[in-house]
């Protein structure tokens, strides 16, 4: 065998192999679901994210800022980037992510998983909230009602697929 062709063989086998690598990558939504959390505490659309293991820092990328309302609950807010420290059942040190309760927005610094239900904490107060209401993601403008119904300026609510011109 030539030197060519060995020195090609090489290169190929080191690309296939990097290659596999980075298609082993998790996913921020995986990387949740590894230390117990349901994914739909991030909205859909996570661009990145960078993971310190050994610490838990971590950081979570989105494509802009997101905010939506979930159905007859509050208002969240995702900043571009979100931080904080991750462990089993457990974020702290939260940034960039808030909520509107009443007039005021305010940060939420820790989500604590307890059994079935969720704790999430503004500093000054908590909520609980059952897992079985983060198990989708929600989508950055409309929360988990994106495909259903939209209220229009005037009060008449219709289906999202007639505005659109998509109804059958």
């Amino acid at each position: 065998m030539s030197l060519t062709a060995i020195t090609t063989f090489l290169l190929l086998l080191l690309h296939s192999s990097l290659t596999a690598a980075a298609g082993d990558t998790p996913t921020a939504y995986e990387v949740l679901a590894g230390y117990n959390f349901p994914v739909g505490i991030l909205p859909k659309g996570v661009t990145g994210y960078e993971l310190d293991r050994t610490t838990g820092k971590f950081r979570a990328y989105l494509n802009g800022s997101c905010s939506f309302s979930l159905q007859g609950s509050y208002q969240l807010k995702y900043k571009s980037t979100i931080s904080g420290y991750i462990s089993d059942r457990k974020l702290t040190n939260l940034s960039g992510v808030s909520v509107k309760v009443l007039f005021l927005w305010l940060n939420i610094v820790e989500v604590v998983r307890a059994e079935n239900d969720l704790q999430f904490s503004v500093g000054i107060a908590s909520a609980s909230f059952s897992l079985d209401n983060f198990y989708v993601c929600p989508q950055c403008g409309c929360g988990l009602d994106c495909n259903n119904v939209a209220q229009l300026y005037f009060g008449a609510t219709y289906n999202r697929r007639d505005i659109l011109g998509l109804a059958t």
